[in-house]
């Protein structure tokens, strides 16, 4: 089962998924900047729940989620922060497994996706889930209405892939290039290959880990992507922005430029 508002950001078009640490730097300034993505085009946002072991992230994000923790989120703060967003556009709880599992009363992932449910989040993605324990918040998702995201590795074997497939609704998030996040100049050779390993699974594929450019997107998608993830070339401006002390409105202005490039050249690919 998965969700309809993510199956209809797929359906006539390619997606653009961008990702974003909710919080970074401030509360306040992270709602205009996650509303800024909305309006320069997102089709789904992903909005990173910080935790302060992220294992799959590089420097930009990891340093996206210091400002985030520093500047007061936390899980409760995080469903508010869903709550008082002013957007139309599926969200995507990106977050590590902890988190979910030690949320409420008693262990156990099903509180915290009955509580993501009431705010508005529409799935997951959870990097450190392994396949093999993800059963009960599979269950979980399956019984609130929300989608299970799983990340694909251009180094997945055979039999792990099916699983993963299985597990996966929503669409898939294919890591371009081994590693960590992280904006990169190029796209990596490892993409098509991937993409073509993928094309007998009848389940939307987004591509991410690198892309930051409009020429990016627009290889990605022509090269037989559904969708493409973009964090990394994201939370650069909002670092050189907090940097720089700049006032959030161009903070914001830049993020909705980028967005609206990014959109552009995944359309172009679909050409």
């Amino acid at each position: 089962m998965s969700n309809p508002a993510i199956d209809a950001a797929f359906a006539d078009e390619p997606a653009f998924i961008p990702y974003l640490a909710a919080g970074d730097p401030s509360y306040d300034a992270s709602l205009e900047y996650v509303e800024a993505l909305a309006r320069g085009g997102a089709d789904i946002i992903e909005l990173g729940l910080p935790f302060s072991e992220p294992i799959a992230e590089g420097s930009t994000i990891q340093n996206a989620i210091v400002r985030s923790l520093q500047g007061g989120m936390t899980v409760g703060r995080y469903f508010e922060f869903v709550t008082d967003l002013d957007v139309d556009v599926p969200v995507v709880c990106m977050t590590y497994y902890n988190l979910i599992y030690q949320y409420g009363d008693e262990p156990g992932p099903e509180p915290f996706v009955r509580k993501a449910k009431s705010v508005g989040i529409d799935g997951f993605v959870v990097p450190d889930l392994p396949a093999e324990e993800a059963d009960p918040l599979r269950e979980a998702c399956d019984e609130h209405g929300l989608d299970l995201v799983f990340i694909v590795a251009p180094t997945t074997d055979d039999e792990r892939l099916d699983r993963l497939v299985s597990l996966s609704s929503g669409y898939l998030y294919v890591q371009a290039r081994l590693g960590v996040t992280g904006a990169r100049d190029d796209v990596s050779s490892e993409t098509t290959s991937s993409l073509d390993r993928l094309a007998a699974y009848d389940i939307p594929k987004a591509v991410g880990f690198g892309i930051k450019t409009g020429e990016h997107a627009r290889d990605i998608i022509a090269g037989g992507a559904d969708g493409i993830i973009v964090g990394s070339a994201l939370v650069d401006i909002i670092a050189e922005g907090t940097e720089a002390d700049a006032p959030t409105e161009e903070t914001a202005a830049e993020l909705e430029s980028l967005c609206e490039e990014l959109k552009a050249g995944a359309l172009e690919g679909a050409q």
